[in-house]
């Protein structure tokens, strides 16, 4: 299972980087980063979105599994029966199974859709707060932007000093202990549908949201 993948929104042109690029003519320019997946996986808040999604994921896969056996009662009922029926009611009885099986392949879609907006509904309070402490830190150290290092797919970053890392400062800004090994978020293995790649990172100052 993967966690999720984080999508940073470019927002340059504001106000504050404005302000924050006249005063970079005066200091040198200091760039920090942070592993999104690792500082997730840290927060609280991991394990009950965990937790939620994975009860989700089954209710879809139940009413899957019951439009799925519905279908097969029927299929079998039609071949016990299909040596003795008219023509007219063979043919009822065969659109009657391509319209079953057409509404679950409509349903597994469906489904997937609504896992994702479940994903992004339960994520975007827990990435709310770390944007919001990823600029506390940034700002209270003098960093001017801050980058994704997250391990996972491809990282922003592929060379930087330790001591560059704000990871564990933002862990600390919202009251967590670095390293406490919290659950990661994770996306159900058992979607209803096929799970879509996962989304790609793009830079910007420090801004997270969700797709």
């Amino acid at each position: 299972m993967k966690i999720f993948r984080l999508t940073l929104a470019a927002a340059l042109l504001t106000a504050g980087t404005l302000a924050a690029t006249s005063a970079q003519a005066q200091a040198p320019l200091k760039i920090g980063y942070t592993d999104v997946q690792y500082v997730l996986s840290q927060m609280p808040e991991s394990k009950q979105i965990e937790s939620e999604l994975k009860t989700y994921n089954s209710q879809l896969e139940n009413q899957l599994k019951s439009k799925s056996s519905e279908l097969e009662t029927k299929y079998k009922a039609y071949q016990a029966g299909e040596a003795t029926m008219t023509d007219v009611v063979k043919a009822d009885k065969q659109k009657e199974l391509q319209n079953l099986q057409q509404s679950i392949q409509e349903f597994q879609q469906s489904a997937q859709q609504s896992l994702q907006q479940k994903q992004q509904t339960l994520l975007k309070p827990a990435l709310d707060k770390l944007q919001k402490n990823i600029d506390l830190v940034a700002d209270e150290n003098g960093i001017t932007y801050v980058f994704n290092s997250d391990g996972g797919g491809s990282p922003l970053l592929l060379h930087a000093p330790k001591d560059g890392d704000i990871s564990d400062m933002v862990l600390k800004k919202m009251g967590i202990t670095p390293g406490a090994n919290a659950p990661v978020v994770r996306q159900p293995t058992n979607a209803p549908a096929p799970t879509p790649a996962a989304n790609k990172t793009t830079p910007s100052k420090t801004k997270i949201k969700t797709k």
